[in-house]
């Protein structure tokens, strides 16, 4: 069976057997990850560095995966997939073994910038591949599936600190096996390599102008997902859990993200996204609130109301986007992604270092409290917007997207955005003369016709017309 455009519709089961090789390598990728961002946070806190300090240290990865997600696609093209993303495999490993041997913060914020970068350019080139072996029929279904293998693996990777003492270089050692180790089924995967369009760009103004709402859950998601992976082993240690309790809270609060993915996009598909958005935030803000306010509370609950508050709060992001989507044309989308991805960066750079202050000046209630404040605001905004606007009509709402804050590169709009290599571009025909690599519905329309306007909405009004 052909879908429209000639490319062969595939069963999930077959997408997931003809991923398997990404979909284990990325899944001991994240084993890496995962340990090395948990061991430096927590070792910067063993080490007796200040909390403002060690949110600095953690925020540089953002910067450097700010700055990879940039020119990793550039690289790509002039050098191929196989090629980059061995280069950024090796600088990874180096990188995280270089932090086992000097502990020194200035050394470690350098070397968190490089291990970002090097990520970003991971995160680009595996799934640019999982995307081309995809079709629209499949799409969904992977990412899930590969979103899924993501989460399970950083949430695994917590628990290796129990074996490896986090105050010697074993954990550095371990993450770089690991990432190297992950090399193998990706780059032994014998398939041709996609080629990267890339998208042209979206100004701020005009994205927020188009969904405030979308603009600010993106943002406020970055805060909290990058403040739970960079300060949350400083809070655990700070409030007196032993290794083992510091890698069963990094876990659970990973962990339980994989349960809110799919019950919020299927709500949100159903139902006002805006309103699924204000409940995730006020039971995300009611959670944190509970874990500010109450010092010493039983096991149990501690553990239950980490993971209701992650349950709730990293779905956040999927929201977003969806959100942003509703209002936007395919071809706005595309170019929409790139502006998101770097909006949830810059979040994520952020609030490491505001975090880290709250900490040193108020103490560990700080940590959630500054989260619940962040759930608070989105929540307070979120309603003050739905009294502006209608919502979007069900029949004009796009699919929810499942996505999370690690490999943000390639994952939003990449119908449009992979190009097959030795295809003609998507919309072309196939004796078009565009070059290779390039892509009509990145490109926009050609300068003598006018662009297609966006998506009408009931009673007349346009997508900007209906900001929320």
């Amino acid at each position: 069976m052909n879908s429209r455009d000639g490319s062969e519709l595939r069963s999930p089961s077959t997408a997931i057997a003809m991923t398997w090789q990404l979909l284990l390598g990325m899944g001991i990728l994240m084993l890496g990850a995962g340990l090395q961002s948990t061991e430096i946070s927590l070792r910067a806190t063993l080490e007796g560095f200040a909390a403002p300090v060690t949110g600095i240290v953690m925020s540089c990865y953002y910067v450097g995966y700010l700055l990879g997600t940039a020119a990793a696609p550039h690289l790509v093209r002039r050098v191929g997939h196989i090629r980059v993303f061995a280069a950024m495999a090796a600088v990874a490993s180096a990188s995280i073994l270089l932090q086992g041997i000097f502990l020194e913060p200035l050394t470690w914020a350098l070397l968190r910038g490089v291990s970002g970068l090097a990520f970003a350019g991971i995160y680009v080139v595996a799934e640019s591949w999982l995307n081309e072996r995809s079709d629209r029929a499949t799409r969904g279904t992977l990412l899930a599936v590969y979103m899924v293998v993501l989460y399970i693996g950083l949430g695994s990777a917590q628990f290796l600190l129990i074996p490896a003492d986090p105050r010697t270089a074993d954990p550095f050692m371990l993450a770089a096996v690991l990432i190297s180790l992950a090399m193998i089924p990706i780059v032994l995967t014998a398939h041709q390599a996609p080629q990267i369009a890339l998208p042209r760009k979206v100004s701020y103004r005009e994205l927020y102008r188009d969904s405030p709402l979308g603009v600010v859950a993106v943002t406020v998601a970055g805060m909290v997902t990058s403040s739970v992976y960079s300060m949350g082993p400083v809070y655990a240690q700070r409030i007196g859990l032993g290794t083992s309790g510091v890698a069963i809270f990094m876990g659970v609060s990973i962990l339980a993200a994989v349960l809110g993915q799919y019950p919020a996009g299927r709500l949100s598909d159903r139902m006002d996204r805006r309103t699924i958005i204000a409940a995730v935030c006020v039971i995300a803000t009611l959670s944190a609130a509970l874990l500010a306010a109450f010092h010493t509370l039983p096991r149990f609950v501690f553990f239950g109301a980490t993971a209701l508050f992650s349950m709730m709060a990293f779905t956040l992001y999927s929201l977003g986007v969806s959100h942003v989507n509703d209002q936007l044309e395919p071809p706005q989308m595309v170019a929409a992604s790139g502006a998101l991805v770097r909006l949830n960066g810059l979040g994520a750079v952020a609030s490491p270092v505001l975090l880290g202050g709250l900490m040193e000046r108020f103490g560990t209630p700080a940590y959630f409290g500054t989260l619940a404040s962040l759930t608070g605001l989105l929540a307070a905004f979120d309603l003050w917007r739905k009294r502006r606007r209608e919502p979007v009509p069900a029949d004009l709402k796009s699919a929810f997207i499942s996505a999370g804050p690690q490999g943000l590169a390639t994952r939003i709009a990449t119908d449009s955005l992979i190009v097959p290599a030795g295809s003609p571009p998507r919309g072309a025909p196939a004796d078009s003369d565009t070059p290779e690599g390039t892509s009509g519905a990145n490109d926009g329309p050609p300068k003598d016709t006018p662009s297609t306007p966006p998506r009408a909405l009931s009673g007349g009004r346009s997508a900007g017309d209906a900001r929320h």
